[in-house]
């Protein structure tokens, strides 16, 4: 019976024991590590895609919009943007789209 509990808290021992940790020096000794020659990518190098400021404030400052409510001024943004294929969150009562919660 004796040699039956030795057994298995060796085998205990033997799975939950101290191993040497991910960032511990015998642990990093047994990795093997490839050095790449390309630098990273930089999200600057192609020009950039969207609309111009030019382009936007002439959405945005447009005199047709200023006797509109809020609620149609923003649907009219909503519009231009997607004429120049720009997706603008437009966000109204009522719809189908849940606020996504961020947990921090």
């Amino acid at each position: 019976m004796r040699d039956l509990i030795v057994r298995a808290l060796k085998l205990v021992s033997a799975l939950f024991g101290i191993k040497p940790g991910r960032h511990s020096e015998e642990y990093l000794a047994d990795q093997t590590f490839t050095l790449t020659d390309t630098a990273p990518a930089s999200p600057w190098t192609r020009p950039w895609a969207g609309p111009s400021a030019t382009e936007v404030r002439e959405i945005f400052h447009a005199e047709e919009t200023f006797p509109l409510t809020p609620e149609q001024r923003e649907r009219r943004w909503a519009l231009q943007f997607a004429d120049i294929g720009i997706e603008y969150p437009y966000r109204y009562p009522g719809d189908q789209f849940a606020v996504r919660a961020v947990a921090a």
